[in-house]
């Protein structure tokens, strides 16, 4: 007798529709087949399904069955596909009807026993189940919170393969568990407040021009500047997550196997901050089962390097690509996976290999070749992608020991706000609203200085060698300093301003030269 059965597996942050087919033939020698590109967790299914149809009181005869995962050159990957593989074979025993699964997507992991283990992936699942037209879906009771999410689709949480099997058979009602379920909310809002950061009143505005306009930062300074303070309260100031974007972030952490699954739609904006020992896999996806790297993790969010010269140069390399396009491919032999991969880098590193080199409390004993080659860890075309280069000196001990409080972050989110409201009602229709996003095109029509403008940045053009993306993002920053002044004409002060962010991009090397003037000042 012939069966089919409909489920899903993850695919990249999607999921791929799977139909499970068990054609079972009365046999003296039993076997059994499961062809389609299974992997060894789907193979492996078997044992899993057989054990938890035994302890249901099923004793079958033996038969030749072949079960067939379709489309048949996709590739099959995890353990989603227990429990339809054992509904399958339980309707091509005539024990669940052949209807009951005409109109269902079924998912779920089966211990031996016959209980339903949680699964990863199950947000894409549900979404892709609702645009093919599934009437519901069944998922173990410990994914419901999150299965739960999308609207317009039933949602079944079972706690066993028994409550599945009478449920399409008799009807029988799957017990709610909603209110038994983990409580499990959103991490309470943040207390790392700018107010706690003393001084670095330059730092402080650049946080605040990265936040407004979702521009790459870069803070150089001594160790105990507070590079990674400033850092760690970018989040604070950011926007909430709209609807859409925590759809988005929620799905890449439900289909990623190194990151807690999620209880619900997450709300937080992420900060991730990977040791610099990190790879280029694991910075940006990989894997013979492809999974989202720490930029796709970030998504939406905040991607903080600490010791940016620290990590290996082919490792920094790599972001450059997603860092552009705002997604990461994946290719393998059997399948290409996409994940989004839209961030915020913010970056910290000492000047120098010492770290003191520019710092005024103590001398640098670097070299000067000894600086170039610590530089040159960063490249080029990897620098001009930081549209904000700033300096993070030390603070005077007065300034510490005085203990005043800076503008909290409540006020810096305000201003944050504001400029973002503007950047949505000014492309409205047109594409990204965010300035770091803008085109050539759109710079044209939004970000053009006034005339004092444009003499000065074509002098900082000459002057300081800016590449041709450095000249645009010195537009997207001057764009978002006008935003936050609320002007829309792009004016000279803005300009000014947005090329005193390019420390790095002066001909002679910032670095040598502060090492310079401090052998001077020696």
């Amino acid at each position: 007798m012939l069966a089919k059965a409909y489920s899903a597996t993850p695919r990249g942050v999607g999921a791929l529709i799977v139909t499970v087919e068990v054609d079972r033939i009365r046999a003296h020698l039993p076997s059994v087949t499961v062809v389609g590109l299974p992997d060894t967790a789907v193979r492996e299914a078997r044992e899993r399904v057989f054990a938890a149809i035994r302890h249901l009181g099923r004793r079958s005869e033996p038969a030749c069955i072949v079960i067939n995962l379709a489309p048949a050159d996709e590739r099959k990957e995890g353990a989603a596909l227990d429990l339809p593989m054992a509904v399958a074979l339980l309707a091509a025993a005539g024990d669940v009807p052949a209807a009951a699964l005409a109109d269902r997507l079924l998912v779920g992991e089966l211990s031996l026993e016959g209980r339903l283990q949680p699964i990863r992936g199950v947000l894409p699942i549900v979404l892709a189940a609702r645009a093919r037209g599934f009437a519901e879906v069944v998922v173990p009771a410990a994914n419901q919170r999150e299965a739960t999410v999308v609207q317009g689709i039933v949602v079944v949480a079972a706690a066993s393969l028994g409550e599945v099997v009478r449920y399409l058979r008799d009807g029988t009602p799957v017990p709610d568990r909603s209110l038994q379920l983990e409580t499990r909310s959103d991490p309470a809002p943040s207390r790392l407040d700018l107010a706690h950061v003393v001084g670095q009143e330059q730092a402080r505005r650049a946080l605040e021009v990265s936040a407004a306009g979702g521009h790459h930062l870069l803070l150089m300074g001594p160790p105990g500047s507070g590079k990674s303070m400033l850092a760690q309260r970018l989040p604070g100031i950011l926007p909430p997550l709209g609807d859409d974007e925590a759809l988005e972030v929620t799905c890449v952490y439900s289909v990623s196997a190194r990151v807690p699954r999620p209880g619900g739609l997450l709300r937080q904006r992420p900060f991730r901050a990977p040791h610099h020992t990190i790879s280029a896999a694991a910075l940006v996806g990989g894997g013979s089962s492809p999974q989202p790297g720490e930029v796709s993790l970030a998504h939406h969010g905040v991607l903080f390097l600490d010791e940016l010269t620290e990590f290996r140069r082919e490792v920094l390399e790599v972001l450059r690509q997603p860092m552009e396009d705002r997604v990461v491919t994946v290719a393998r032999v059997h399948a290409s996976v996409t994940f989004p991969s839209s961030f915020q880098l913010v970056a910290a590193a000492n000047p120098c290999p010492c770290g003191f080199l520019g710092d005024p409390r103590r001398d640098c004993t670097c070299t000067p070749p000894a600086v170039q080659r610590y530089r040159s860890r960063l490249s080029g075309p990897l620098l001009d992608r930081l549209d904000l280069q700033v300096q993070v000196p030390a603070v005077p001990w007065q300034e510490l020991s005085a203990q005043r409080r800076g503008e909290t972050s409540a006020a810096v989110a305000a201003r944050v706000a504001r400029a973002r409201s503007m950047q949505a009602e000014r492309q409205r229709g047109s594409g990204p609203c965010r300035n770091a996003d803008l085109g050539p095109e759109q710079l044209a029509s939004y970000a053009r200085p006034d005339p004092d403008g444009c003499r000065l940045l074509d002098h900082a053009v000459r002057t300081l060698g800016l590449s041709a993306r450095a000249y645009h993002r010195v537009l997207r920053v001057a764009r978002t300093i006008a935003d936050l002044a609320s002007e829309e004409q792009v004016r000279a002060a803005h300009v000014a301003e947005a090329v005193a962010y390019r420390v790095l991009d002066r001909q002679e090397g910032a670095a040598l030269a502060w090492h310079g003037a401090a052998r001077v000042r020696g």
